[in-house]
């Protein structure tokens, strides 16, 4: 189903083919996904030193905390002594900022937010590894003021892991979890509006809470700013990649349009050549959103201490662990009989006098829009598999 400001963005696209032409209306939808594309999204990760900051940073990109070009550097001490960005691998525009620990001689608590420059940050992630403490309740009662912030509970496992063995057989992991949510909450009560505390461990973000912070941030960010959070957002539920394949189907209506008005050239081949560019683009976009290009396997190999092949065997789709380019995308066409023939027809429809270029037109809108829809789910089942295997659902490939 399209939002509202789908149908508001496709009313001002016919309009504008009503108005001037097909090419000013390609123009124009081109600088929408450009612009989409685009929109920054700065996240300020802060919290009193050795609370997880670096690590939390790491693990949201799925960086492992060894990787000495890409990694935040993490210890038991202060590593962050000023602000720091860390953009996103696959997503630049989503920059993660790992803020130095709130009350060090550098960046006292009362001066904290102007040193920082508050006002660049969409919203604030403020992290304690036990207890939030005074320096981080006077900060959130400043940023409640003008934008949102979310508390987190780090080292999680850490925590787990010692009752476990404290306790032995009596040990409930549940009632563990909840006793540690309601002191943190505890402390915040009376002094910040309705305290939500996640909890959280950087190195088994699947497990916990993280799945639930992913689902607030999304339903509480604008519109504009969820679309560019959630293809950002790390792999680690099946839920998650459901969500990233739903909003990049939602912008194939945009591509089917724009390959219908490149129809409308009355220029044998070219409407194929430029929905073969537009495709190869589109689909590589789809690979490294789901994680599937070869540097972002070789990063989740890293983080999950598993052989890269062994996360390449479980795809199964004739784009598995290879390089998208046109080549393959003709070839994978070719395997589809309905593809081919509308492909085959626009082509020949073109020659045809008064009707045949809006049939053209029509076809190719068609033709990308299945076509796309095609490589989002096989990509889309792919990601399912590796992330199955990366948890250790998988065990045999």
């Amino acid at each position: 189903m399209d939002s509202p400001h789908d149908d508001e963005q496709m009313a001002k696209i016919k309009k504008e083919l009503e108005t001037n032409g097909c090419a000013a209306a390609a123009e124009m939808i081109q600088t929408y996904l450009d612009e989409q594309d685009n929109i920054q999204l700065n996240i300020g990760i802060t919290g009193e030193s050795g609370s997880g900051k670096s690590s939390f940073v790491n693990a949201f990109r799925g960086i492992h905390n060894k990787d000495e070009k890409r990694a935040a550097p993490t210890g038991v001490t202060e590593t962050t002594t000023d602000p720091t960005p860390y953009p996103h691998p696959n997503h630049p525009n989503v920059t993660l900022w790992d803020l130095p620990g709130v009350g060090t001689t550098k960046f006292p608590a009362d001066e904290y937010l102007k040193k920082v420059e508050f006002e660049r940050f969409d919203f604030f992630i403020i992290i304690s590894a036990d207890r939030f403490r005074e320096n981080d309740v006077k900060l959130a009662e400043e940023i409640q003021k003008m934008k949102k912030f979310y508390f987190v509970r780090s080292k999680i496992d850490h925590n787990i892991r010692d009752e476990e063995e404290t306790q032995g057989s009596e040990f409930n992991e549940e009632e563990t979890l909840k006793e540690i949510r309601e002191d943190c909450i505890q402390g915040l009560e009376g002094r910040v509006e309705s305290p939500q505390v996640f909890l959280v461990s950087s190195r088994k973000l699947h497990l916990y809470d993280f799945p639930l912070l992913e689902k607030t941030l999304e339903e509480e960010l604008p519109a504009h700013k969820k679309h560019v959070l959630l293809l950002a957002l790390p792999n680690v539920s099946l839920e998650i990649i459901i969500k990233k394949k739903e909003a990049l189907q939602a912008g194939i209506k945009y591509r089917a349009a724009m390959s219908a008005l490149g129809a409308a050239v009355p220029v044998p081949g070219l409407s194929f050549g430029t929905d073969m560019v537009m495709m190869v683009t589109t689909i590589r976009q789809y690979q490294v959103t789901f994680g599937l290009d070869s540097a972002s396997l070789q990063r989740l190999a890293q983080t999950a201490g598993l052989p890269l092949d062994e996360l390449r065997a479980v795809m199964t789709s004739p784009l598995a662990g290879k390089e998208i380019n046109k080549d393959l995308i003709i070839k994978v066409l070719s395997s589809s009989v309905v593809d081919l023939s509308l492909t085959a027809a626009e082509e020949g429809f073109r020659f045809i006098p008064l009707f045949g270029i809006p049939a053209a037109m029509t076809l190719s809108s068609v033709s990308t829009y299945k076509s796309l829809n095609m490589f989002l789910n096989m990509l889309a089942d792919d990601a399912q598999k590796v992330l199955e295997k990366a948890l250790g659902l998988i065990t045999t490939v």
